[in-house]
């Protein structure tokens, strides 16, 4: 079956403005060699500060972006919003799925309404303190451990996991260095396993074990000692149950083309979805490629199948 987009040129949106740049440009690279070897005709854009989006686009004569951008301004809605503006299709979910899947507290929120299981929550308002001094009377009632974090970063930028009250106000304050409120969560103490998602289907999942305490920034992209299993070493019914509940969370944001939800798994066998990513990471260590080559598609396939889900909307 011929690809939508045979004959067209792919402009592979990478950089951007956010904390996660470096990761963007990696993803991005990645994305630019597969559609090269393959021989489409591909240019990159590296969206710097100071620079105009719609200018680079405009000036790329694409006919579709591949969007290969992380975190704030590029996974939240904006860019998506722009592409439409400019009629061009672009890869990932369209403008308010982004938008709401980068909103931890809004993407909680829904996942309540739709009976998707969250781990129990609180928010902490933008606006209070720098020092974050206010974090232990407005948590003085909350059980440690607990998960502080920004409510609207990914890749785990400015993440805590807080084990005593003595290390809330550092927390908090390590938090706010990012925009948007801070949102509090019950830790859950087990297994992390993370579902790949591809035009409303279950690709598969993988379970992670991070050397470090959490799945964090580091373990994601700077160490060699993360192991990845997939499929994950976890009974049948329960892999289905934390796909099954992926997959909800997934259509409860309206999300369309890849993802990839979070989910942390308690010993029990109890599962809780943590966020839906929107956009994830298509680097060398990426967790999407890894479920899609175990599901028989290589890199450059997943790369094409991805824009051909491209849509204007």
């Amino acid at each position: 079956m011929l690809h939508p987009f045979t004959g067209k040129r792919i402009a592979v949106l990478m950089g951007g403005l956010s904390a996660e740049r470096e990761v963007s440009l990696n993803t991005g690279a990645g994305v630019l060699a597969a559609f090269t070897t393959r021989g489409w005709d591909v240019v990159a854009i590296d969206w710097k500060a100071g620079t105009s989006l719609a200018q680079l686009v405009e000036d790329s004569g694409a006919d579709a972006v591949w969007n290969a951008l992380h975190g704030t301004w590029g996974e939240d809605g904006a860019v998506q919003g722009l592409c439409a503006c400019l009629r061009m299709p672009c890869t990932g979910s369209g403008i308010l799925a982004s938008a709401l899947a980068m909103d931890k507290v809004m993407s909680k929120r829904i996942f309540e309404s739709k009976g998707v299981p969250t781990p129990r929550w609180r928010v902490l308002p933008h606006d209070g303190p720098a020092s974050g001094s206010d974090a232990l009377d407005a948590l003085a009632d909350w059980s440690m451990p607990c998960v502080i974090k920004p409510a609207n970063e990914g890749s785990s930028v400015g993440v805590s996991i807080v084990e005593h009250r003595s290390e809330l106000v550092a927390a908090v304050a390590a938090a706010r260095k990012f925009h948007g409120p801070v949102i509090v969560e019950e830790y859950i103490a087990g297994t992390e396993v993370f579902v790949g998602i591809l035009n409303g289907r279950v690709l598969g999942s993988v379970e992670v074990r991070p050397a470090t305490k959490f799945y964090d920034y580091e373990a994601k992209y700077k160490r060699t000692d993360t192991k990845y299993l997939v499929p994950p070493e976890l009974p049948a019914d329960v892999i289905t149950r934390c796909e099954g509940y992926a997959l909800a969370a997934y259509e409860a944001l309206g999300c369309s083309g890849h993802a990839r939800p979070d989910i942390r798994l308690r010993p029990n066998g109890e599962a809780f979805v943590l966020e839906v990513n929107t956009l994830p990471g298509m680097t060398a260590t990426s967790l999407l490629p890894k479920i899609a080559k175990h599901a028989g598609m290589d890199y450059g396939t997943l790369c094409e199948e991805i824009l051909a889900s491209a849509s204007t909307l």
